[in-house]
């Protein structure tokens, strides 16, 4: 971990796992200066925050996939040189309730300036309405950066299609070429869930608007935790289930920040509209019926017809034609 604070036994006892080779509870503890006894604990937390492990005796502990431990410096030094300048800071902690959170608690820069914060595990990671967000250590990337708007841009609603579109330009960079996007905020492959957006905000009346986004970027959870979240109703799949054999988790947080804060700074330029043909190939909900649901439980059915040139979602009904949906508003799903 980094950012001066003083790793848990847990943390390091996970950094030794890393590698997906078995290490004895002997050598974990020499290694580490404590004990079996502290060392079999850190194991058994490790387990109850969601991580896969294999004891077998006489060989140790490994966990079930290698699973690179997330490090400032090597997801700073994935960064083009102009962005690596914007990031004022970037600290990488073993746990927090939520880095959307601590960011937005934080003082804004000045605009043009980052501050980035990753966690291996939250304790109430969070996505949109408020849904949990489930990941495990070494299994997800929880990457959270703040960004400050002199003037509140007037498509600022329509920011997650932008954050969306960068996503998936990391992700070509990466190989992974045949992700969608699902309006508003979701990351997906084959139509299951890869990833999710949440972006908040701190504005003054006519003033300055301070911008929190969240990306949850799903790498390797394993079947068990695919299976956990698939009984909450949501199809879940990971970088390694799309094709990604043994992704570098820093080299994807790293391609995930560059091109999100290129495309922020391209956002406050230009708007919205270099995104639009972006999004309409990547559209999953495109000529797809769907259900609309709005925030008083109401439900609207009817095809979609893509995004306008503000972001907000058409869809065209049978009873009242071409209707606009604003993503603070709805729910969508596939009918």
């Amino acid at each position: 971990m980094d950012g001066g604070e003083e790793r848990p036994l847990v943390a390091r006892v996970f950094a030794q796992l890393a590698d997906g080779q078995f290490h004895s509870g002997e050598q974990l503890a020499e290694a580490l200066g404590v004990s079996r006894s502290a060392v079999w604990k850190a194991v058994e937390s490790l387990r109850e925050l969601g991580a896969t492990l294999h004891a077998v005796r006489n060989r140790g502990y490994r966990l079930a996939k290698s699973s690179e431990a997330l490090e400032a410096d090597s997801i700073r030094a994935a960064l083009s040189q102009d962005i690596r300048g914007r990031v004022r800071s970037l600290e990488v902690v073993w746990s927090v309730d939520s880095t959307n959170t601590v960011l937005l608690g934080r003082h804004s820069l000045p605009n043009g300036l980052s501050e980035v914060m990753l966690a291996e595990y939250q304790t109430a990671g969070r996505g949109r309405r408020g849904r949990p967000w489930m990941a495990p250590p070494g299994g997800a990337i929880c990457l959270s950066f703040s960004w400050n708007f002199s003037d509140v841009p007037e498509e600022l609603g329509a920011l997650g299609l932008v954050i969306g579109v960068c996503e998936l330009r990391a992700l070509r960079t990466l190989g992974i070429s045949h992700a969608k996007l699902k309006w508003p905020n979701d990351l997906l492959v084959d139509d299951k869930k890869l990833g999710g957006i949440l972006i908040e905000l701190r504005a003054e009346s006519d003033g300055p608007a301070y911008v929190v986004v969240g990306v949850g970027v799903n790498v390797a959870l394993g079947a068990a935790v695919l299976a956990k979240i698939a009984e909450t109703g949501v199809a879940p799949t990971d970088l390694v289930s799309a094709g990604l054999a043994q992704p570098s988790r820093n080299a994807v947080a790293g391609a995930i920040l560059d091109a999100c804060l290129q495309g922020l700074l391209e956002f406050e330029r230009e708007g919205l509209r270099p995104f639009l043909e972006d999004w309409a190939e990547a559209d999953a909900l495109r000529g797809r019926m769907v259900d609309v649901r709005g925030a008083g439980g109401d439900v609207v059915q009817g095809l979609a017809r893509g995004v306008d040139l503000h972001g907000a979602l058409l869809v065209e009904t049978l009873d009242e034609g071409l209707r606009k949906f604003v993503s603070g508003e709805v729910s969508v799903r596939v009918a």
